[in-house]
Protein backbone atom coordinates (compact mmCIF):
# COMPACT_ATOMS: atom_id res chain seq x y z
CA UNK A 1 0.00 0.00 0.00
CA UNK A 2 1.40 3.43 -0.90
CA UNK A 3 0.17 6.63 0.99
CA UNK A 4 0.04 9.56 -1.19
CA UNK A 5 1.28 12.89 0.67
CA UNK A 6 -1.68 15.51 0.68
CA UNK A 7 -1.31 18.14 -1.41
CA UNK A 8 -3.18 21.41 -0.45
CA UNK A 9 -3.59 24.99 -2.72
CA UNK A 10 -3.84 27.60 -0.24
CA UNK A 11 -4.76 26.40 3.32
CA UNK A 12 -4.83 22.89 4.89
CA UNK A 13 -8.20 21.26 5.80
CA UNK A 14 -8.96 21.91 9.32
CA UNK A 15 -8.51 18.10 9.74
CA UNK A 16 -5.12 17.81 8.93
CA UNK A 17 -3.01 16.87 11.31
CA UNK A 18 0.37 16.54 9.83
CA UNK A 19 1.99 13.81 8.04
CA UNK A 20 0.45 10.33 7.76
CA UNK A 21 2.21 7.90 11.05
CA UNK A 22 2.53 5.19 7.78
CA UNK A 23 4.84 7.89 5.99
CA UNK A 24 6.99 8.68 9.40
CA UNK A 25 7.49 5.33 10.26
CA UNK A 26 8.83 4.78 6.58
CA UNK A 27 11.29 7.56 6.77
CA UNK A 28 12.34 6.84 10.00
CA UNK A 29 12.67 2.87 9.09
CA UNK A 30 14.64 3.79 6.10
CA UNK A 31 17.31 6.67 8.11
CA UNK A 32 17.89 3.58 10.06
CA UNK A 33 18.46 0.86 7.15
CA UNK A 34 20.88 3.29 5.58
CA UNK A 35 23.38 4.14 8.34
CA UNK A 36 26.33 1.88 8.33
CA UNK A 37 26.49 2.35 12.00
CA UNK A 38 22.86 0.62 13.26
CA UNK A 39 21.99 -2.47 12.47
CA UNK A 40 18.34 -1.66 12.70
CA UNK A 41 17.22 -5.52 11.62
CA UNK A 42 15.34 -6.47 14.50
CA UNK A 43 13.93 -2.90 15.16
CA UNK A 44 10.28 -1.93 15.02
CA UNK A 45 9.46 2.05 14.10
CA UNK A 46 6.08 2.96 15.39
CA UNK A 47 4.42 6.19 15.18
CA UNK A 48 1.86 8.37 17.75
CA UNK A 49 1.50 11.57 16.33
CA UNK A 50 4.70 12.42 15.60
CA UNK A 51 6.22 11.12 18.35
CA UNK A 52 8.58 7.92 17.39
CA UNK A 53 8.94 4.65 19.52
CA UNK A 54 11.69 2.42 18.79
CA UNK A 55 11.00 -1.20 20.25
CA UNK A 56 13.01 -4.50 19.42
CA UNK A 57 16.25 -5.81 19.89
CA UNK A 58 19.59 -3.88 18.82
CA UNK A 59 23.50 -4.82 19.45
CA UNK A 60 24.80 -2.47 22.26
CA UNK A 61 23.55 0.57 24.25
CA UNK A 62 25.69 2.93 21.63
CA UNK A 63 23.51 1.74 18.95
CA UNK A 64 20.57 2.28 20.72
CA UNK A 65 21.62 6.10 21.52
CA UNK A 66 22.63 6.23 17.57
CA UNK A 67 19.54 5.13 16.37
CA UNK A 68 17.68 7.49 18.49
CA UNK A 69 19.74 10.11 17.31
CA UNK A 70 18.94 8.83 13.98
CA UNK A 71 15.33 8.73 14.63
CA UNK A 72 14.87 12.18 16.06
CA UNK A 73 16.91 13.65 12.97
CA UNK A 74 14.52 12.98 10.55
CA UNK A 75 11.82 16.07 9.63
CA UNK A 76 8.42 15.98 11.53
CA UNK A 77 9.93 13.84 14.56
CA UNK A 78 8.87 15.35 17.66
CA UNK A 79 10.23 13.04 20.27
CA UNK A 80 11.72 9.51 20.23
CA UNK A 81 11.07 7.06 22.88
CA UNK A 82 13.37 4.33 22.71
CA UNK A 83 12.27 0.77 23.82
CA UNK A 84 15.41 -0.80 22.48
CA UNK A 85 16.99 -3.90 24.34
CA UNK A 86 20.55 -5.37 24.07
CA UNK A 87 22.45 -8.14 25.58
Amino acid sequence: MVFKEGTFKGEPPEHFDGPHPAWLETAVADALSIAGDVDASDVTVTCKGTRIILSGSIGSAEEADRAVAIAAAVKEVSEVDNRLSWL
